[in-house]
């Protein structure tokens, strides 16, 4: 029991948690793997059928950070259930959808599944007891990723034998599941410690809308053209509202987000880290599920059907819950930044074997063994660092904000590898080789680049390290020469 409750909490109230945590990746694996599939089921181009990923990506950048400020407050338990049976909703709306518009609105309500993770940590650093919080606060975050290697097979499996719509009540039937696991074990509210604040609404809008034109250009600018107007209309005006989003959180006395928290060290490492590495990691995982269902007659495809191509992902889940287990074991004796440092490092070693090696099943799974256990290491470390550095009544916004970061990272990924493959076009409209290999070539050399970016300043926040140390031993009295 921590010991800021006053009532026992339930033995399974870790379980529980990342049960919840894990509609996040049964809902994302309904993604890009069905795209091709839904876009003929439905009638649409597949290029209109991307928009079920652009859709919920964008209610998933509006939502987060919301639902990260509001985690912060007296209702962590109703916020959770709140938001569980609206993404039930939204999986019994695109499960029955008629055509591809309602289906769309079921995708968007789906969206709300990206602010799950930042909840169910607040709920872990409020209630588990404090030897359990880092590990519980790691657990969550890699959950994610851990499911993604489930998720997938299980949805390839289930849309191949039964139809994609049976996957998407599959996917709400889960979801039943864990609003009764919720709803039995995490801890009943109001949470009286926490701080009761009106809410942030200008912020929320702002900082909606900023995201919004942003991922929108960043998600159709392959299709509009980079240099079109629309596009760079959609960047400008993202820019303006973020820019003006950073001057109203900087006033505010209640702020959705506190940038000034942000400026912490550790938090600016783990947010950078966010972003950059997930759009340079992205690129070559959004190659992956492409290798896999193309034909050999396009001189790098594998020509799994359907029903095998999401066991590709499988060695990501193994190796990303192998890496949280292992950090688990060592992260009393290892600092933090260490592991972020060895995480990314391992994704850096798994882009370039991916990028050098491709053409064999086996040669793609090893790689994806090592991106798991990488992004298993840095997702861990990530928001460890953060909880130590930023206050209780401010985690659930700092800890979305990383999820964000995430997200629109992997979306610049998504869309540099939209845009190289369109470039790279057969006469049979699939990427040629050389489209890959050069995808495949900007995610090595990216994530190499962040790798070297944090050696550089775990090296130079080692050697401050010692100049501390040393000073702070001669300014002491019995050292002091005078």
């Amino acid at each position: 029991m921590n010991p800021q409750n006053s009532r026992p909490i339930h033995p399974r109230l870790l379980s529980a948690l990342i049960f919840a945590a894990l509609t996040t990746a049964i809902v994302s694996s309904l993604g890009m793997l069905l795209v091709p599939t839904i876009s003929h089921e439905m009638g649409v181009e597949v290029s209109t059928g991307q928009w079920m990923l652009t859709v919920n990506l964008l209610v998933g950048a509006i939502s987060t950070p919301i639902m990260g400020r509001l985690s912060d407050g007296p209702h962590k338990k109703r916020l959770l259930l709140y938001s569980l049976t609206l993404i039930l909703a939204g999986s019994i709306v695109a499960a029955t959808a008629p055509n591809f518009s309602v289906f769309l609105a079921g995708r968007a309500l789906q969206g709300l599944t990206y602010g799950i993770v930042p909840v169910t940590i607040a709920l872990a650093r409020r209630y588990l007891a404090d030897n359990q919080v880092r590990f519980g606060i790691s657990s969550l975050s890699v959950t994610v990723m851990t499911g993604l290697g489930a998720g997938y097979p299980l949805t390839g499996i289930l849309a191949n034998l039964f139809g994609f719509r049976f996957a998407f009540w599959f996917a709400a039937l889960f979801l039943v599941t864990a609003i009764v696991v919720v709803w039995r074990v995490v801890p009943n509210g109001p949470d009286n410690q926490a701080p009761r604040v009106q809410f942030d609404a200008l912020g929320a809008l702002l900082v909606g809308m900023g995201l919004s034109c942003l991922l929108v250009a960043i998600s159709e600018g392959s299709r509009w053209g980079w240099w079109s107007p629309w596009t760079i209309g959609f960047l400008f005006g993202s820019i303006a509202i973020l820019a003006a989003w950073c001057i109203v959180e900087l006033r505010a006395s209640h702020p959705l987000i506190n940038l000034r928290a942000l400026r912490h060290s550790d938090v600016l490492i783990a947010n950078s880290t966010a972003i950059s590495l997930g759009a340079a990691m992205y690129v070559g995982l959004s190659i992956v599920s492409l290798i896999a269902q193309a034909p050999v007659s396009a001189g790098y495809g594998i020509a799994l059907p359907l029903f095998w191509a999401g066991f590709v992902m499988l060695p990501l889940s193994i190796g990303s819950f192998g890496a949280n287990r292992l950090v688990r074991v060592v992260s009393h004796r290892i600092r933090l930044r260490t592991l972020l440092l060895v995480g990314a490092g391992l994704v850096a070693v798994s882009s370039l074997l991916m990028w050098s090696v491709h053409a064999e099943l086996w040669e793609i799974l090893v790689g994806m063994f090592g991106f798991g256990a990488g992004m298993g290491m840095t997702y861990a470390a990530m928001p460890a660092l953060i909880a130590r550095s930023v206050a209780d009544t401010a985690l659930g916004s700092a800890v979305s904000f990383n999820q964000l970061l995430r997200s629109v990272g992997g979306a610049f990924g998504s869309a540099i590898a939209g845009t190289v493959l369109a470039a790279q076009l057969s006469p049979d409209s699939l990427p040629t080789g050389d489209g890959i290999n050069m995808a495949l070539a900007i995610s090595a050399i990216g994530c190499t680049m962040v790798f070297s970016a944090l050696v550089v300043n775990y090296l130079a926040s080692r050697a401050q390290e010692r100049t501390t140390t040393v000073v702070n031993i001669a300014s002491t009295p019995e050292r002091r020469s005078w």
